[in-house]
């Protein structure tokens, strides 16, 4: 048996990996190729040959990527990779520098941008610090993959100077997993987790930090509790801001009317149960827990921005609304409250538009696109087996 082909993945944290990449590795796994992953964090992933634990960190002052970016780049140079894909802005930056030599040697780079920190409507430090930085690394990458139609256009009017500009549609949600239930099921579902039928239940799953913006949901609920005395907010995740929410939840009398559920691996049961989904975020990509929440059938009101506004149809599959209008927040709940039927026909065209994100999709535009670099290392019978064309 020859030399297995190596691919490796980088992001700043292994948790990454966990939320949003496994299947690609196993789907690599399963066409014969060594899995490598560099990240920071002791994570044991499946679908992973060799694991590298790097000190790399979000903020990009830190002096600890020095560290990591030695690391990375030794590990890299003395490692005959034939693909490197990096991940998040950090993990980004660092794999891209350091895999310079072994580029000139033939090693294709890919880089999924989640999000730019340039947008539409963004701080002017983001387009003066982050902008120049990304238009100059966009030359040092073979393939920039971006998840939304914002950054997708800016790169190419830009003159990112990757070789391909791809546009898939985020990371996948499996819509086999995440899917509706029926009214019986749903019935049964609350009644397990002690709700009845005339609670409003509300959900939002994200870690708590100044960026999800939970302080607006919280705020929001406050005025909806007269309105809607059934109504409930079930907010998964953990962060450090943690501890402010539920402060914030019992100065505004509203600590009763929500739960703080932590880290959850069971949101596929839990989504189906509820009758909207929430998402107060100042910035997105392209959010998978919004995805998620969708293919199980649930209308979304969301804040404004790129990620949100491609996601979500307003008045058909929910509604955008000012990141900071706390009014129209709670008076588009109520509206759902109310109106039912409508409730009903917005949770399913929510899933039927969740299926243009599902991981069978997504999956398809990114074999196509790693084709494009592993062309011989893949023979026609695995191409057709994994539906690329």
């Amino acid at each position: 048996m020859g030399i297995r082909p190596k691919i490796l993945f980088c992001a700043t944290v292994d948790y990454h990996f966990r939320a949003f990449h496994l299947p690609v590795m196993e789907w690599f796994q399963q066409l014969g190729w060594e899995v490598h992953v560099a990240a920071r964090g002791g994570l044991a992933l499946p679908h992973t040959d060799r694991k590298f634990d790097l000190p790399i960190a979000r903020s990009p002052l830190s002096r600890s990527n020095i560290k990591a970016y030695r690391m990375l780049k030794q590990m890299i140079d003395e490692t005959d990779y034939d693909i490197i894909h990096c991940h998040t802005p950090m993990g980004g930056v660092l794999a891209r520098l350091a895999a310079r030599q072994a580029r000139a040697k033939g090693t294709k780079v890919i880089y999924t941008a989640h999000g730019f920190h340039f947008y539409k409507g963004a701080p002017l430090p983001n387009w003066l610090l982050y902008y120049p930085v990304e238009r100059w690394l966009s030359a040092h990458a073979d393939c920039l993959v971006t998840i939304n139609e914002e950054d997708y256009g800016r790169a190419r009017k830009a003159g990112f100077r990757s070789g391909i500009i791809a546009h898939v549609h985020g990371v996948g949600v499996d819509t086999v997993t995440y899917a509706p239930i029926s009214d019986e099921e749903k019935r049964t579902r609350r009644e397990r987790y002690n709700y009845g039928p005339d609670h409003f239940l509300l959900i939002y799953a994200a870690e708590f930090n100044a960026n999800k913006n939970h302080r607006l949901l919280i705020y929001a609920l406050a005025k909806l509790k007269t309105r809607v005395p059934g109504a409930r907010l079930l907010l998964a995740g953990e962060g450090p801001l943690l501890h402010e929410c539920r402060a914030l939840a019992i100065q505004l009398g509203v600590a009763h009317l929500i739960e703080f559920l932590g880290y959850r691996d069971d949101l596929d049961e839990l989504y189906p149960m509820c009758d909207a989904a929430v998402a107060s975020s100042l910035r997105e990509g392209l959010p998978l827990n919004v995805m998620e929440a969708m293919a199980c059938g649930l209308p979304v009101v969301a804040t404004r921005n790129r990620g949100h506004s491609e996601l979500v149809d307003e008045g058909r599959t929910g509604f955008i609304i000012e990141p900071h209008d706390v009014a129209s927040f709670a008076s588009r709940l109520q509206l759902l409250h109310y109106f039912r039927d409508s409730r009903r026909r917005m949770g399913e065209r929510s899933a039927e538009r969740a299926r243009r994100y599902s991981l069978e999709q997504v999956m398809g535009e990114l074999g196509e696109m790693y084709l494009t670099f592993m062309m011989d290392r893949v023979e026609e019978t695995e191409r057709v087996r994994w539906n690329v064309r």
